[in-house]
């Protein structure tokens, strides 16, 4: 029903820039009045936010976090639309934008929403990681590392977007700590981590299944439909049930979780009686195409 409703451009657009909504609500309400940062370049625009509101009066009612993401996003923008699509580019300019005016116009409530540090960390984790992922899924980016992290990937070999990340993130939680406290970069990491945890139960596109589909229907079509609408290998060899002593075949396709819906209903249509057995979670390696910007 998701993935059917996703295939509307613009409910997907739609859906892309809520997701950038609940996360900078998530970031204003419950990480920002606990004087904690945000991973990635949201994290570097609260950093020097921060820094400037020492040396400078800062204007009231807006936070200029927001404003700095939108700058600190424009060459990253910029290299999306050169190396990993248009449309891609395009999505993410305009989820990018509408993070930045939500960070922006958002208003950090004068008293926390939880007193606790802990729980203010993991719900806003929580929150925020799934707005992130719903962004994800719907085949847009709000900007930042994984942009740049796609990127470097495709030009450095054995690259990877976590160890960037990871990388980015331990840098920036250093800082944090030199200058400010511990504490204060250790509950920063708690929400990066729960945030991480959210993102990847959000993000459908990240959840492997693997599919094996038993068929009486012997008509090559169905496996030509299936690579033509999803853009997925299929595997098949042929069977023999046991109890009927029929013949029947046996197709063996990995997807994303995103896919699985649209995966079962071409199936449907050739054969309303397939049988399937679905494996989540399967760790996938090789010629496996990743469809972040779809």
């Amino acid at each position: 029903m998701f993935h059917k409703a996703l295939q509307n451009k613009w409910l997907r657009l739609g859906a892309a820039i809520l997701g950038t909504f609940i996360n900078a609500f998530a970031i204003t309400f419950f990480i920002v009045p606990m004087s904690l940062y945000s991973p990635g370049v949201t994290g570097v625009c609260q950093l020097i936010r921060t820094l400037l509101s020492r040396v400078v009066a800062l204007p009231e009612g807006i936070d200029v976090s927001g404003i700095l993401y939108l700058v600190f996003c424009v060459p990253i923008l910029a290299l999306a639309w050169r190396s990993l699509g248009r449309g891609f580019a395009i999505r993410t300019l305009i989820c990018t934008i509408s993070s930045s005016l939500f960070l922006t116009l958002l208003r950090a409530p004068a008293d926390p929403i939880l007193q606790e540090r802990l729980a203010s960390c993991l719900v806003g984790g929580i929150i925020g990681g799934f707005g992130i992922g719903l962004t994800l899924t719907c085949g847009s980016s709000s900007g930042g590392l994984d942009v740049l992290g796609l990127y470097l990937s495709k030009k450095v070999s054995r690259f990877t977007v976590g160890r960037f990340s990871i990388c980015f993130n331990a840098v920036l939680y250093s800082l944090c700590a030199i200058l400010f406290d511990l504490p204060t970069a250790l509950y920063s990491i708690i929400y990066n981590v729960t945030s991480a945890l959210s993102i990847d139960r959000a993000h459908l596109q990240s959840i492997r299944a693997q599919l094996l589909i038993f068929t009486h229907n012997q008509d090559p079509a169905l496996m030509r439909e299936i690579m033509s609408r999803l853009d997925r290998g299929v595997t098949y060899w042929e069977g023999v049930g046991a109890y009927t002593e029929t013949p029947l075949r046996v197709l063996c396709v990995c997807v994303s979780k995103y896919e699985e819906d649209e995966l079962r209903s071409i199936v449907r249509e050739f054969d309303p009686n397939a049988f399937f057995i679905v494996q989540e979670g399967v760790r996938i390696d090789g010629n496996f195409l990743r469809k972040l910007g779809e």
